[in-house]
């Protein structure tokens, strides 16, 4: 039996779900980052895995489909030593008619620790974790959230740069239309760190600056000076319309290359959550830069992250939890 893992980091986070980042204090946000690097150890070991879920029932309930975060959840899980379903949507009475609720009472039955769900439509996963007693951890909702892609972002930032209050941090592309963007925004203004979305006006929020950003439509000019610059891939499967004339155009006016890059600190590293679109939103040269990209750091950071949130559920479940429902 793999051995079970220290306790780690002493962390304030008492919430049933992890819906989102919004609403978040400073200190829970901390507490999930430091827990997750304290995890980053464990992975690079020989041997990854732990008992600290041993006995632990984890469903991945994926309506949309997902490559980086379905695998990231289903190895965080599995190192934790959980035992980790992936419902496979299209197979399921799900495509017979059932609907979201009834889905969630009959996943409540199997009484699971943790629901782990990706949902097209905002708004789903929360509707779907006031059904069940278990906890629920949003992989993404729509144009929502995506609450662990930001607390990966912010753990390979702060892993890089040592911070994140003071940093000026870029957001670039398709921000309308973005949950990446969204939670990143909330936790990344909430750490005091200063937040630029770039974008053509027609991928811009209507009042943006609402959120504690500053919004620029000149790439050039919203990266000067940056710390941080975070590609956003065009969400194309959310578009209902023409918001860019084509990818090329788009390309030369908002792609990241060397040439717009050199507007930002000559340190700057660069991210982008995947899947890439190389040629479109971010230059092939550009995205392998093994001095400044992280973006296969930041991959790898989403695992620690998603360990530490599993974890970081199941000890308040196992602390606010009555004795006496057998759980």
């Amino acid at each position: 039996m793999p051995p079970a893992l220290a306790p780690g980091p002493a962390i304030v986070f008492d919430r049933r779900h992890l819906l989102g980042i919004e609403g978040l204090s400073a200190a829970e946000i901390d507490g999930l980052i430091d827990l997750a690097d304290s995890y980053v150890a464990l992975n690079r070991q020989a041997e990854k895995k732990s008992s600290a879920l041993r006995g632990r029932t984890i469903i991945n309930l994926f309506f949309e489909t997902s490559t980086r975060t379905r695998t990231s959840f289903e190895l965080a899980g599995k190192r934790l030593g959980a035992d980790v379903i992936n419902m496979a949507v299209a197979t399921s009475s799900i495509k017979k008619g059932e609907t979201l609720i009834d889905t969630a009472m009959t996943l409540n039955a199997m009484r699971p620790d943790v629901l782990v769900v990706r949902h097209p439509e905002s708004g789903a996963v929360s509707l779907l974790a006031q059904k069940v007693d278990c906890s629920v951890v949003n992989a993404g909702d729509g144009s929502h959230e995506h609450p662990t892609q930001a607390l990966l972002d912010a753990l390979t930032i702060r892993r890089r740069r040592g911070r994140l209050a003071g940093l000026v941090v870029a957001i670039c592309g398709d921000v309308r239309h973005s949950r990446v963007a969204r939670s990143n925004i909330h936790l990344l203004t909430t750490m005091g760190a200063h937040v630029r979305v770039i974008a053509p006006p027609t991928l811009l929020p209507a009042a943006i600056e609402r959120m504690g950003v500053e919004a620029f439509t000149d790439m050039r000019r919203g990266l000067e000076a940056c710390d941080v610059v975070m590609m956003l891939r065009l969400q194309v499967e959310r578009m209902q319309g023409n918001f860019v004339p084509s990818t090329r155009e788009y390309f030369r006016f908002w792609g990241l290359d060397y040439d717009k890059l050199a507007a930002a600190r000559p340190d700057a590293i660069i991210m982008h959550p995947g899947p890439m679109n190389r040629g479109v939103e971010i230059d092939s040269e550009v995205a392998d830069d093994i001095d400044r990209s992280v973006i296969r750091e930041q991959v790898e950071m989403g695992v620690a992250v998603r360990m530490a949130c599993l974890d970081a559920l199941t000890r308040a479940a196992r602390a606010n939890r009555p004795a006496d429902k057998g759980r």
